[in-house]
């Protein structure tokens, strides 16, 4: 496989997928497998003794503050959480001045939030490397964690065939479509019309699918956009901050992830698993499931119970990979080191 030296990613900001080319993404999601297995095998991988990070959360979090906390510990960091209440970003401080602020006391910086455009002037101000755990148009860290999942089931990418099915215009939806697209991975968007990707993630899409080779499909129909699928993603089918309920549950019920969504692939079970990047609407355990029982009248959203628990999911896997990517990336851009091959 390809190798880097340390200047390749030293210092890099990772901010939107399309940054990467696809050696260079390649690589890091090796590089989390390699970290991952240290980490099963108890071996001690202290690439960022002494660092500080910052964790900036303007969105609540599980497994992203989870992730980057537990990734920042094993590889000797201290991270520090600011949330929404300890951080004034356009409110009582400019992000400029809250970046430079923070650039000066920490070596890194996380941010989770509402704006793409605030994560790019924390890299474009605080002098160092800036990590977008979320925002409203790219979600980098998650793709990470995804296609390394990916790959410890298939053991390669390059011509399998994801299919999300869904919100096909949120942010999941525009870097699946705009990863697999570098990284050769064929992606179908099955989506309702009114939810396809804009023409603009579109167009940067069929440019990174002509040099990779990948097919892309963007359809509403289910028996076109689910045929020959290895992968079957889904998320959540109002976003937060979002609350049109009623209208998103109204165009995207026939497009639930269930088994006989699944039977429409014709793929082998073993070559066949299901994604989610949580939290899941699967059931009615939790308060939000109650209230959309009692609203709607349903006990299951964008995926069943049934898929949710079957031999096809690996949402949970793909949980904990948050960590062994997030270590790589963090590892990478910020670890004065030479990567090793992995």
């Amino acid at each position: 496989m390809t190798e880097f030296k340390n200047s390749v990613f030293q210092g890099r900001s990772v901010l939107a997928e399309k940054d990467f080319s696809a050696a260079e993404l390649n690589y890091l999601v090796d590089f989390g497998l390699h970290l991952k297995a240290l980490k099963k095998a108890g071996i001690p991988h202290h690439y960022l003794e002494g660092k500080n990070i910052a964790l900036l959360f303007e969105k609540t979090s599980t497994r992203t503050r989870s992730a980057f906390t537990t990734a920042a510990i094993d590889l000797g960091a201290h991270p520090e959480f600011l949330g929404a209440n300890d951080i004034q970003l356009g409110k009582k401080e400019s992000v400029e001045d809250t970046a430079k602020v923070l650039g000066s006391m920490f070596d890194g910086i996380e941010f989770r939030g509402f704006s793409q455009k605030v994560v790019e002037q924390l890299a474009e101000f605080s002098g160092v490397p800036v990590w977008n755990g979320l925002t409203d148009e790219w979600h980098p860290t998650q793709m990470l964690a995804d296609f390394m999942t990916v790959k410890e089931n298939f053991g390669h990418l390059k011509g399998l065939t994801l299919t999300y099915m869904g919100d096909g215009r949120n942010n999941m939806a525009n870097s699946l479509l705009v990863t697999g697209a570098i990284l050769g991975v064929n992606i179908h968007i099955v989506a309702p019309k009114e939810l396809h990707p804009a023409q603009e993630i579109q167009d940067l899409a069929n440019g990174f699918a002509k040099d990779s080779g990948a097919k892309l499909l963007i359809t509403d129909d289910l028996d076109e956009g689910m045929k020959g699928s290895n992968i079957v993603y889904t998320d959540v089918w109002v976003s937060m901050g979002e609350h049109n309920w009623q209208e998103r549950i109204n165009l995207l019920k026939p497009y639930q992830v269930n088994m006989a969504a699944l039977k429409k692939t014709g793929t082998p079970d073993d070559q066949l698993i299901v994604m989610h990047c949580l939290p899941a609407f699967h059931d009615t355990t939790t308060d939000y499931g109650k209230e959309i029982q009692e609203k709607y009248g349903l006990t299951e959203m964008e995926i069943t119970d049934e898929v949710f628990r079957s031999k096809y999911a690996r949402q949970f896997e793909e949980a904990e990979n948050r960590m062994h990517s997030i270590k790589a990336m963090m590892a990478a851009t910020l670890g004065n080191l030479f990567i090793p091959r992995v």
